[in-house]
Formats: structure tokens, C-alpha cells, sequence
């Protein structure tokens, strides 16, 4: 728990990974789509002027003639003026394959286009050749003209410098890209100030663990959204749960350091007594400080709350109390009746487990006659454990039995240090026990643990 967790440290920090992430994602994204939107562009502007091209050969075709004797006839003028500028850029050729002759358009004075020859009658060609250091869009077509009974193969070829064609495509791009880059960096600022906004719930968060660190405030305060919600309220637990069991160390210390004083003042006053009547106070007060140390201990360990506990199976650990209680009690003959279903199962520190059935079990099988019966169920209360025996049971005043913060030396005989021990241990998982008559007319306790 510490504030350096949300320091923009890479590979530490959200904020940073998320920037890092959102950057790569979007250039990645701007990229293909500049790239799929300039290829379709290129694409487009590129079909338009092979169009244009395609309508230079019908041009070409409206003016020519062919006269009887197979030669080729071309006009002076055409209605496209750069086919009569020098080095305008467009350029045309007519290929009579009768006569081996070929006709240029004025444009082409001084220039020497790759036109394109060879083409098929009734075929379109599409290229874009190179020649001289210069690119070019060519379109060609193949037709056959008949004069009366001779026929003439004729090869229109039109050629454009690339170059306005590049110009454009270069324009665009230009324009394109900028546009682009402007949207991605606007993008990229509002997503940091969504971050900022979006992770300033951790950073709030950071900075209460820091104040509780440094003991400015006890838990973490603020109200958070739902997505951090479960993680400040589990926070606010571990903290209530470790400084439970810190005071109750120290209550135990406590507790434990001064009920003991009266026992060890009886065995430094009993050191001048008779040998018999020695022993008997020794005996008496080592089995006392004994209970005192075993519930002080039981109180101190008592693991609290379970909210992060693993499912334990509660079965097996019954199974296990009774088995060994059976020994221990052997020479009553008790019979043990155990109620509780093979999958019942609860969220529960397994020495909690031990420490709650093996109290309770144990304070039974003390008193018991004959039987001890242990019940174990779930229901929309919780968790309910009955423990019954055919005993003597509880005096009518209960009260001192399970009274809070007693030393050990002032509880009732029998029943005080389990049933206290108990008692602290169901207080801590935020349950109730009830102690009662069972049907035998001995004791019952009534354990209801409720789910959190």
C-alpha cells in the first residue's frame, strides 16, 4: 500500500500504460486509415485521367480518315489544345500498320514518348511507362478501318506526363496527413485529460493510503465509483481487522499480565506451607493460570472476520473434534451425534473452525451425562451451529458465563474459559450466541454466523 504505485513509472503506472496504449492504437489506426484513404484516392484520381485519356482516342478517332488508297488522313487542329503546344504534356500517335506509317501530334516536337505499339484490335491497354527520366500514363487501342474493300489496322496510343498526376496525388496526401496528424494529436489530448479524469479515483485513493500511512486518518474515507468501490471497502476491512487484532494482543497482554498476578502471590504465600497442603495449592493454581493462559491465547488468536478466508468444509472438522474428543472422554462412554451435511462448506479461518466446534464441543462433553448432539446448517441467516448436551446445563443467570472482558480468574468454574473464548470468536466474525436449554434439559449454544 504505498503511493509509488501511481507514479507514471513504465510498466507500473495505468496512467502511462494506458497513454502508451491509446498512442499505439491510434497511430496505428490514423496510419491504415491515411494509408487505405490515400490509396483510394490515388486510385480514383488515376482512373479519372485514364478517362480523360480514353476520351483523347475517341477525339482521335472523330478526326481521322483513311482515303482509298489506305493513307492516313489527320486534322491540322483538334478541340483539346495541349495536342497542338509543344511539350504540353499530352501527347498522340496514329499507327498505320497498312503503310508502316505513324502520325504525332504537334505536342510531341522536341519529345520522344514510349508510346504504346502492338495492341490487339478492339483491346484497351492501360500503362504507366517511363522513358527520359519522366513518367507517364499511356492508353492505347487497336481498330480496323475499312475503306471499300481494304481494311486498315489503325493504333491510337495517347500518352500524359505524370507529373500533374503526382502533383494532385501529393496535394491531397499533403492535406491528408495534416488533417490527420491534427485529429490525432486532438485525440490524443482529450484521451490524457479523460485519464486524468478517469484515474483521478486511484490518485485520490494514493493519497489516503499515504495519510493513513503517515496515521493522519484511520481508513480510507471518500466515496469512490463502483469499480473501485469493492476495492477501498475490502481496504477499509484488512485495516479494521489488523487493528482489532493489534488491541486485542494487547488487551490480551493486558488481561493476561494482570490476571495471573493473583495466582503467582497464592503460590509465593503457599512456599511456607506444608508439604500436602503445598501440592494441592501448586495443583490448584497451575491448572488456573493454565485456563487463564489458554483463553487469553484463545481470545488473542481468534483470526476475526472472514470475508477472504477460502471456503473451509465443515464436515471434516467436526469429524475430527468429536474423534478426538471421544478419546479424551473415553471413560464416560458419550455419544457423539453429528447433523451436518458432507458439502456444507463456509468461508472460515480453519484454526477459527477448530477453536469454535472444539469449545463448544468440548464445554459439552465436560457436562454431558450420556449424549452430545452438534448441528450444522446454512440458511438465509447464515451459518447455524447448535451444540446440545444432556448435562446439568447453565445456571439461570447466563451472564457471567459469557460476560466480555472478565479475567479468567473471575469467571464462573466449568463453563468460562471456552464459552468465553467462544464468545470473543463469534463477537469477531460479527455473530450472535445464545445460550439455552436443550431438549435433554441440559445446556444448548446457538451459534448464527452471518455471511458477509
Amino acid at each position: 500500500m504505498t503511493g509509488r504505485l501511481f507514479h507514471d513509472v513504465p510498466g507500473r503506472s495505468i496512467r502511462a500504460r494506458l497513454i502508451l496504449g491509446a498512442t499505439l492504437v491510434l497511430v496505428a489506426f490514423v496510419a491504415a486509415a491515411g494509408w487505405a484513404v490515400q490509396r483510394a484516392h490515388t486510385d480514383s484520381v488515376r482512373a479519372a485521367h485514364l478517362a480523360q485519356l480514353q476520351g483523347t482516342v475517341y477525339l482521335l478517332l472523330a478526326g481521322a480518315e483513311v482515303d482509298t488508297d489506305g493513307a492516313l488522313l489527320m486534322p491540322a487542329s483538334f478541340p483539346e489544345p495541349r495536342l497542338s503546344l509543344p511539350g504540353s504534356g499530352l501527347y498522340a500517335s496514329v499507327r498505320n500498320l497498312a503503310r508502316d506509317t505513324a502520325w504525332r501530334s504537334a505536342s510531341t516536337v522536341n519529345v520522344d514518348p514510349p508510346f504504346l505499339h502492338d495492341t490487339a484490335v478492339g483491346q484497351w491497354r492501360f500503362e504507366s511507362p517511363a522513358a527520359n527520366g519522366r513518367d507517364y500514363l499511356a492508353v492505347a487501342f487497336g481498330v480496323r478501318w475499312i475503306v471499300g474493300a481494304q481494311a486498315t489496322v489503325l493504333q491510337l496510343s495517347v500518352l500524359e506526363d505524370a507529373a500533374a498526376y503526382r502533383r494532385e496525388v501529393a496535394a491531397f496526401a499533403r492535406t491528408l496527413w495534416t488533417w490527420l496528424g491534427g485529429a490525432g494529436v486532438l485525440l490524443l489530448l482529450s484521451q490524457a485529460v479523460l485519464l486524468q479524469w478517469g484515474l483521478s479515483p486511484l490518485r485520490r485513493v494514493a493519497l489516503e493510503i499515504r495519510r493513513i500511512e503517515r496515521g493522519e486518518q484511520a481508513e480510507v474515507e471518500q466515496h469512490y465509483p463502483s469499480e473501485i468501490a469493492a476495492l477501498t471497502d475490502n481496504l477499509n476491512t484488512l485495516i479494521r481487522q489488523e487493528r482489532v487484532r493489534q488491541t486485542r494482543f494487547k488487551e490480551a497482554l493486558s488481561y493476561l499480565a494482570h490476571s495471573l498476578k493473583t495466582p503467582l502471590s497464592v503460590l509465593r504465600n503457599a512456599a511456607d506451607e506444608p508439604e500436602p497442603h503445598l501440592r494441592t495449592t501448586v495443583t490448584q493454581q497451575v491448572r488456573r493460570m493454565d485456563d487463564i493462559v489458554q483463553h487469553q491465547l484463545g481470545r488473542a488468536g481468534a483470526g476475526g472476520t472472514a470475508r477472504f478466508a477460502p471456503y473451509l468444509r465443515l464436515a471434516p472438522i467436526t469429524e475430527r473434534v468429536r474423534d478426538a474428543l471421544a478419546k479424551v472422554h473415553a471413560g464416560k462412554g458419550l455419544v457423539f451425534t453429528l447433523d451436518c451435511p458432507d458439502a456444507l462448506d463456509w468461508r472460515i479461518d480453519e484454526g477459527d473452525a477448530f477453536e469454535l466446534l472444539g469449545n463448544l464441543m468440548d464445554n459439552a462433553a465436560k457436562w454431558a451425562t450420556r449424549q452430545v448432539r452438534v448441528q450444522l446448517s446454512r440458511d438465509v441467516r447464515g451459518l447455524t451451529i447448535r451444540v446440545d448436551d444432556d448435562g446439568a446445563g447453565f445456571p439461570r443467570d447466563t451472564a457471567p458465563v459469557l460476560q466480555l472482558h472478565v479475567r479468567g480468574d473471575e469467571r464462573v468454574p466449568g463453563h468460562g474459559v471456552g464459552l468465553a473464548v467462544v464468545d470473543d470468536l463469534v463477537a469477531s466474525h460479527q455473530g450472535s450466541l445464545v445460550l439455552g436449554r436443550s431438549d435433554w434439559g441440559g445446556a444448548r449454544v446457538e451459534i448464527v454466523l452471518p455471511a458477509l
